[in-house]
């Protein structure tokens, strides 16, 4: 029996297929296009969609445990109730299901509000899960990272509430240890939901600052203006999605991204050491680019 990655190919995705080939796992990897991507040694990979029934079905064949991974797209819901339905009629017992943090306080946020919907199904059918609740990704700033260095200007409007950003490694890891532990387990294990979150709350100027001490010059907080912020999305992606972002950096802006209350410790006892700070994500992507952030 073996484990199936949905998202295998992402960025979330890749880094769990590839830590549960390390340990030793037996790991199906759903894309949606062959070679499109090579996996390590023993790792099969499967085609297939998240609203495509038939190979769903085969997919989900001779798995023990399902990590489910939805892209943000207008049909996520879609796609997840799908899946974990399949799940369940091929007796699946044993879901990781990556959610996100106050899927249930942004209830204007597209995205939020439809994992949030998952999260209910996974509830009401008493489905025995783990259920992640990341905050946003350090490896999100990789999109505005030229701006910084460019222009001494940190632009994500996060505003001042406090936002605990997670590195995309440590949502791995913690995600492969949890479904290595249902995995492994003899039985099914009770539900869990996880804040993950990193061990900082960060806000844009405290953001810039870190910025600015890596770059050794000063950096900026852009500011709060979320209009902006959506123009500038929508210049290089969908309008809906550059909305539904801009709703999410509202929602930030009120309510923050915080753990509750243990979480920190919680996330690194699962670990076993600590999580990774901001400031040294910020550190290792200056000094990747160091000679552009010089010039």
């Amino acid at each position: 029996m073996s484990i199936l990655v949905t998202g295998a190919t992402g960025t979330i995705g890749s880094l769990i297929v590839q830590r549960l080939a390390d340990a030793g796992a037996e790991v199906k990897a759903l894309v949606r296009q062959q070679g499109k991507r090579s996996f390590p040694a023993g790792v099969t990979e499967v085609v297939g969609d998240l609203t495509d029934v038939p190979s769903m079905r085969a997919a989900l064949s001779s798995v023990r445990t399902l990590f489910l991974l939805n892209a943000v797209t207008p049909d996520e819901v879609t796609q997840a109730l799908i899946a974990l339905n399949l799940a369940r009629e091929a007796g699946i017992e044993r879901v990781v299901y990556l959610s996100v943090i106050h899927a249930d306080k942004y209830t204007n946020v597209p995205h939020f509000t439809s994992k949030y919907t998952v999260e209910r199904m996974i509830d009401s059918l008493d489905m025995p899960a783990t259920i992640l609740r990341p905050a946003y990704f350090m490896q999100n700033e990789g999109t505005v990272q030229q701006v910084i260095q460019g222009h001494g200007v940190y632009p994500m409007p996060i505003g001042s509430a406090g936002v605990s950003m997670i590195d995309a490694r440590d949502l791995a890891d913690l995600a492969v240890a949890e479904l290595l532990r249902r995995d492994r387990a003899p039985a099914p294990l009770a539900r869990v939901t996880l804040d993950v979150v990193g061990p900082q709350a960060l806000t844009g100027t405290s953001a810039a600052r870190i910025w600015g001490s890596a770059l050794g010059r000063e950096v900026a907080y852009g500011g709060d203006d979320v209009a902006a912020f959506e123009g500038q999305m929508a210049s290089f992606g969908p309008a809906w999605l550059a909305y539904d972002m801009r709703l999410m950096m509202a929602g930030i802006q009120k309510l923050g991204m915080r753990g509750e209350d243990g979480a920190v410790d919680r996330l690194q006892a699962i670990l076993g050491r600590p999580l990774r700070t901001y400031a040294a994500f910020v550190a290792e992507s200056v000094a990747a680019t160091w000679p552009e952030a010089r010039n």
